[in-house]
């Protein structure tokens, strides 16, 4: 389960950009996680409850956005939300995507302190 180690991960840089900020105590790591990522999202909660427990941010809960695939269609020169995975083609006009723009993410984006 590589959810455990990216869980490790989190709280690992959540404590140290917390430390360097003079930061007391960390109640919630904010999470941009896209839907390519490669992650479970209810597998990393449970991992980041299990990582959580002997961690300094032991009081820290997880809070996920998940990121939904958009595309950009060179067709229609926009970027469009795809409706299902693994078709990667766009909505309006069924051009396959020039690139993802959104949807790989699996980024801090904020920190909740006290």
């Amino acid at each position: 389960m590589h959810e455990l180690s990216i869980a490790l991960s989190l709280l690992d840089v959540a404590a140290e950009e917390a430390a360097r900020r003079g930061l007391a105590r960390v109640t919630a790591v904010h999470l941009k996680l896209g839907l390519l990522a490669g992650v479970v999202p209810a597998a990393l909660r449970s991992a980041f409850e299990l990582a959580r427990a002997d961690h300094v941010l032991a009081a820290a809960a997880l809070v996920i956005e998940e990121v939904p695939i958009t595309i950009y269609c060179p067709s229609c020169a926009a970027e469009r939300p795809v409706a299902s995975f693994p078709e990667l083609v766009c909505p309006d006009c069924g051009t396959p995507a020039a690139r993802v723009v959104h949807g790989r993410e699996l980024e801090i984006v904020a920190l909740e302190c006290e």
